[in-house]
């Protein structure tokens, strides 16, 4: 197995992900969570993105697992980012 996905296997990578765990598609905000695992490895650490963004789904998914539920965990760890910088 290749230790890089290429950027146009991701898509392919996420439904799979999403067909294993009973997700639907929609429920996978790649780019949100691309963009939040970017903005704590810049501002944190680079070890600290994956257990953001896992720390972000897991709030989700206790708050309801709503879309919106999804944005406001990652706009709280991103705000914890901020608040850092500060």
């Amino acid at each position: 197995m290749s230790e890089h996905l290429p950027p146009e296997a991701l898509d392919e990578w996420a439904a799979q992900i999403a067909e294993r765990l009973g997700l639907a598609p929609e429920d996978l905000p790649i780019s949100a969570v691309l963009d939040l695992a970017g903005v704590v490895a810049r501002g944190v650490a680079r070890p600290a993105a994956p257990v953001s963004t896992f720390a972000a789904g897991l709030a989700a998914g206790r708050a309801g697992g709503s879309a919106e539920d999804v944005r406001r965990a990652i706009a709280e760890i991103a705000d914890l980012v901020t608040e850092r910088e500060a």
